[in-house]
């Protein structure tokens, strides 16, 4: 079956779509589409359908697409004229009937021709998935709860100055390392759990602003003083974002607990795929192949895919709830923020789809919008 946007209907249809089709609701958040096309619509589509078969033919003593109609029909047989006709008119017919039952349909329907015969009507059906139903829980209260569960983000003394031992823990092992590396080798000596020391029973020197400038880059540091309050300061932007994501982790894993969706796999799969295509930039970024890793890891295509299923389908049913929340919220983003931004990755990749592109930097920046009301932090 062709996909359903690959021909154009130019008739006029004698049917009432809404009485004419029914549509059942079934499992995943899909809806089946049943119902008979008449003959005589199915007439319509028998001259566009010869011509399909005779752009191609090549017959003894006719040009490539110039063999005569009924020639056509006699080569292909009249079973394959039907059954392009029936698939030219369900094609055509799809959308009218999505229209006149309301349907928001996702992907491209499974399509089963259930009665095809000469002088008969078309019976088929059509299985599609539908943007699920979202039940949202009381999302506000789930928030209000968790913003006051929130961590502190703020970097205590002690944080510090464990941080501080870290980093000059790091220092000696490095500097003895070093020494080791630039002695005399005795031949045929390998080390031993003897010689290799351990990090966590290295003597801790003191902190001093000798030692303080000898950290970082030359000149970084002028002090003790200097180095923590740098060191403080860094600590304080880590400490912030760790917080901030795991917060908002618990937040929206909270939400989708509480939510109730269908989710069907079409958007699963989306997620996946969108998942496999940011794994192949990054390994491509690394001049590695997707094959060669996956032989690397002892793994399929097929087992990343299970590996992955729970995370897509939470990805998925996220975004389904962020753009539920959006619209009752009545949350949309600047469009002189969208247009800038879209117009800076259309620098930037000459070849990319505008309209996907405008989708994509909406759909980021609504979602951010969302996020920052729940977290309380939009104000």
């Amino acid at each position: 079956m062709r996909k359903l946007a690959d021909t154009m209907s130019t008739h006029s249809h004698n049917i009432d779509f809404k009485t004419a089709f029914t549509v059942t609701k079934e499992e995943k958040s899909q809806v089946k589409i049943s119902g008979e096309i008449p003959y005589e619509e199915l007439l319509k589509e028998r001259t566009e359908a010869i011509k399909a078969f005779g752009r191609n033919l090549e017959l003894d003593g006719f040009r490539k697409g110039h063999v005569p109609e009924s020639m056509v029909v006699k080569h292909v047989g009249e079973m394959a004229i039907l059954t392009e006709m029936a698939e030219r008119a369900i094609s055509h017919f799809y959308h009218h009937i999505l229209e006149a039952h309301n349907i928001d349909a996702i992907g491209h329907p499974k399509i089963e021709i259930t009665k095809i015969a000469p002088n008969n009507p078309l019976g088929f059906t059509a299985l599609v998935a539908v943007l699920p139903e979202v039940t949202l829980p009381d999302y506000q209260k789930i928030a209000e709860t968790h913003n006051k569960e929130k961590a502190s983000d703020e970097v205590t003394d002690e944080e510090l100055e464990n941080k501080i031992k870290d980093i000059l823990r790091q220092k000696v092992a490095y500097e003895r390392l070093q020494n080791k590396a630039q002695a005399p080798k005795i031949e045929g000596e390998l080390p031993t759990p003897e010689t290799v020391e351990n990090e966590k029973d290295i003597e801790i020197p003191e902190l001093t602003d000798e030692v303080a400038k000898s950290l970082g880059q030359p000149g970084q540091f002028t002090d003790v003083n200097d180095f923590k309050t740098k060191l403080r300061e860094h600590l304080e932007i880590e400490k912030k974002h760790e917080v901030a994501t795991e917060h908002r982790a618990k937040l929206t894993d909270a939400i989708i607990e509480a939510s109730t969706i269908d989710l069907p796999q079409i958007l699963v799969d989306h997620e996946i795929n969108q998942m496999f295509a940011q794994m192949e930039d990054d390994l491509k970024r690394a001049n590695l192949k997707m094959e060669d890793y996956l032989n690397h890891i002892k793994k399929t295509r097929d087992d990343i895919k299970t590996d992955w299923t729970p995370a897509a389908e939470k990805r998925a049913k996220l975004q389904l709830i962020l753009n539920k929340i959006a619209k009752e919220e009545k949350i949309t983003p600047d469009e002189k923020i969208v247009e800038n931004q879209v117009k800076d990755i259309l620098a930037m990749y000459k070849n990319a789809n505008e309209l996907s592109v405008h989708t994509y930097v909406s759909t980021i920046l609504t979602n951010e919008a969302v996020l920052k009301k729940l977290e309380g932090s939009d104000k």
